[in-house]
């Protein structure tokens, strides 16, 4: 078995993709429009160009004339493991985002941990 990807539902594509290109610095792999059914989805890597593995994916939904979702109290949050919280910081700043909380220290003490969130809510960890 491996692991594929994670869809969320966004609600303005264009902002997103924004978020996660500028502000996080993820790359699209793919993109397809599917006009008669009205949805967008694009896949993005948070691994640089030819530099990582593109096997574990996010992948943005977006639904055409879609304005609002509701997420269940279940979901909790997407994790990845960064270089240096402060320069993902730096990069979020320049693009016009900042983190929702940090940074700070895991719960073990042991490393660096930070929030931030997408424009639809939700929330990324970022671990040091």
């Amino acid at each position: 078995m491996q692991y594929l990807h994670t869809m969320i539902r966004v609600t303005d594509l264009e902002k997103s993709l924004h978020f996660y290109t500028q502000g996080l610095g993820f790359r699209v792999v793919k993109r397809n429009d599917f006009p008669e059914e009205k949805f967008t989805l694009v896949f993005l890597s948070a691994s640089p160009e030819g530099g990582g593995d593109d096997s574990a994916l996010l992948e943005l939904t977006h639904n055409w004339g879609v304005t609002e979702y509701v997420r269940g109290d279940g979901y909790g949050h997407m994790a990845y493991r960064v270089e240096s919280v402060e320069k993902v910081r730096e990069r979020l700043k320049a693009h016009g985002y900042d983190l929702s909380w940090g940074p700070g220290l895991t719960p073990s003490k042991k490393g660096a941990m930070a929030f931030v969130d997408d424009p639809d809510g939700y929330e990324i960890e970022l671990l040091e």
